[in-house]
């Protein structure tokens, strides 16, 4: 059952580093268990510039046609069989990931970690650079008319913010520090704050970056340029890294507090020499993340609640023709967030 869905739709395809053509592809049927969504908006990710630069992430290398992107969100416009029809017509923001029912990570809850997972603009998977996607019915989370499209995409980085505070163990009255002012950092600020930090303390080389972070939580910030962070010795309740720069890694365990929280968030080198005396000595917790699980409900919530911003986040839009320069923008002075509308 569905509303009038065309039968063909425009997609902006990867086909290796630099190589995106707008295509005109079916418009995928969902499964028993999925739903047909629309999609009005879709966040440009630093995974998706790598794939579009690099032609690769990681271990993940772009070797078939790819469409990027996996922060969206849209409106239900079809349901499968097993899908409530009633269904149709939600707006909702979109979990991007498919597990393995049956894994054992799954099994435990942390489904994110499951090695057979399907996710978004990973090779192998389509992401959301398209003007419909399909995904399980239970990942696809019905937003209020008070949330935008742009902040609906905008749930999916901020779950990873909320997955980060998890494993930090953010509470009342810590002091935090983030190394990072892009949009993950920001947006760890915001849940730090939302989860009732008294410092929020974040690091960036960019002073506009520095200045904008105040709007987004920060009490304090630090220029790493001028000032050798990890001498300051914070004695911060827990750290995150949110620029994927070797030294913000390093320089930042220096600054926690003996039995305190480390964890890596941002994506940069694949290898970096740590101080085990510090980590080992101060029993700091590190770990790293991982995409998110269970963070969906409470996204929605502080957004609905308007304790966290997402659409001052966005400074730039683009249409599907345009997805090129959107990948390219995220490096332009002033740029926090870009946004694709594949309906443009």
């Amino acid at each position: 059952m569905s509303q009038s869905v065309p039968e063909t739709m425009r997609a902006s395809v990867l086909y290796g580093a630099n190589k995106l053509e707008l295509e005109t592809r079916p418009v995928p049927v969902p499964a028993p268990d999925e739903v047909l969504v629309k999609v009005k908006s879709v966040g440009v990710c630093g995974s998706d510039v790598h794939f579009y630069k690099e032609g690769r992430l990681g271990d993940w290398i772009v070797t078939q046609p790819l469409v990027l992107g996996h922060e969206s969100g849209g409106e239900i416009v079809a349901v499968g069989a097993d899908v409530d029809p009633a269904r149709i017509g939600e707006r909702v923001s979109v979990e991007p990931q498919h597990p393995s029912t049956t894994s054992a990570e799954t099994m435990r809850g942390e489904y994110n970690l499951d090695p057979q997972m399907q996710f978004y603009a990973v090779p192998g998977t389509d992401g959301a650079f398209q003007e419909y996607v399909t995904i399980q019915s239970h990942f696809a989370y019905k937003i209020s008319d008070q949330v935008s499209d742009d902040a609906a995409g905008l749930m999916e980085p901020l779950s990873v913010a909320i997955a980060t505070a998890r494993k930090g163990h953010f509470t009342v009255g810590d002091r935090v520090l983030i190394t990072g002012g892009g949009p993950i950092g920001l947006l760890c600020a915001q849940i730090a704050r939302a989860y009732g930090a008294r410092e929020i303390i974040i690091t960036d080389v960019s002073a506009q970056r520095r200045e904008t972070a105040f709007k987004f939580g920060a009490t304090s910030v630090i220029d790493p340029i001028a000032e050798d962070v990890s001498k300051l010795k914070l004695g911060v309740d827990a750290y995150v890294d949110a620029s994927g720069a070797s030294s913000a890694v390093v320089s930042g365990l220096y600054n926690v507090r003996p039995g305190g929280y480390a964890v890596i968030v941002g994506m940069g080198a694949t290898e970096v020499s740590i101080p085990i005396p510090v980590v080992q000595n101060n029993e700091i917790w590190l770990t790293g993340i991982f995409r998110y699980n269970n963070t969906w409900p409470t996204a929605i919530d502080l957004v609905e609640r308007g304790i966290v911003d997402l659409d001052g986040l966005v400074t730039n839009h683009y249409g599907l023709a345009q997805v090129g320069e959107a990948l390219s923008s995220t490096t332009l002075p002033g740029v926090i967030k870009s946004v694709v509308h594949p309906y443009l």
